[in-house]
Order: structure tokens, then C-alpha cells, then sequence
């Protein structure tokens, strides 16, 4: 099984989670306390995953990295942001040199 493939079904999982209680679902109750609630869960997890990358610990890293992973999905499903369409827009962006690609954005957005 790829790799994206999990990715997508998690996704899927999280989007379905949206209609759960919120007593019995962890995802439905970020969903249900909003984006802000969302977004600041993805940011500690982002800065546990920093943290572990720094320290020596491989097994650390890789579950903060899979904590971070399932964090952002749920922050772009309380946006409605569709994790295939980020996936097309790394897709448009294969091929190019991530410093070409980083040119060709507009000044202050990276």
C-alpha cells in the first residue's frame, strides 16, 4: 500500500469524522471547536516534530511526524480544503527546480 494511499484514506477518515459526536471522536471535537482550535493543535505538533527531529530519537520523529501528518489534514478539512487538491498542486509543481518553482511565487508569499 503507498504511502499516498494512506494519506488519502486518513483523509477520508477525517472528513467522515466531521458528522461524528464530538463525545466520541477526538476529530470531531477539533472539527467542531473550529479552525483557530485546529490550526494552533497542527502548530504544537509542527513544534514537537522540530524538537524531535533535533534530538537523537528516530522512533520520536517519526511518530511527531505522523502526529503532524493527521493534524494538517484535519486543519484543511475545517477549511474544507480537499487533501487531493493539495496533492494536484505538488503534483504541478514536479518536474521543477524547488528554487525555480520558489522564484516564479509572487514576492512575500513561500
Amino acid at each position: 500500500m503507498s504511502e499516498t494511499n494512506t494519506l488519502e484514506r486518513l483523509a477520508a477518515l477525517v472528513k467522515s469524522r466531521r458528522s461524528d459526536s464530538a463525545q466520541k471522536s477526538y476529530t470531531a471535537q477539533l472539527l467542531t471547536a473550529g479552525t483557530e482550535r485546529c490550526a494552533k493543535k497542527f502548530g504544537e505538533e509542527a513544534v514537537e516534530t522540530v524538537i524531535a527531529a533535533l534530538g537523537q530519537d528516530t522512533a520520536a520523529l517519526k511518530s511527531e511526524a505522523a502526529d503532524t501528518l493527521y493534524h494538517l489534514l484535519v486543519l484543511l478539512e475545517s477549511r474544507q480544503v480537499a487533501f487531493a487538491d493539495v496533492l494536484k498542486v505538488l503534483e504541478g509543481r514536479m518536474g521543477t527546480s524547488g528554487l525555480t518553482e520558489k522564484a516564479s511565487r509572487s514576492e512575500g508569499t513561500s
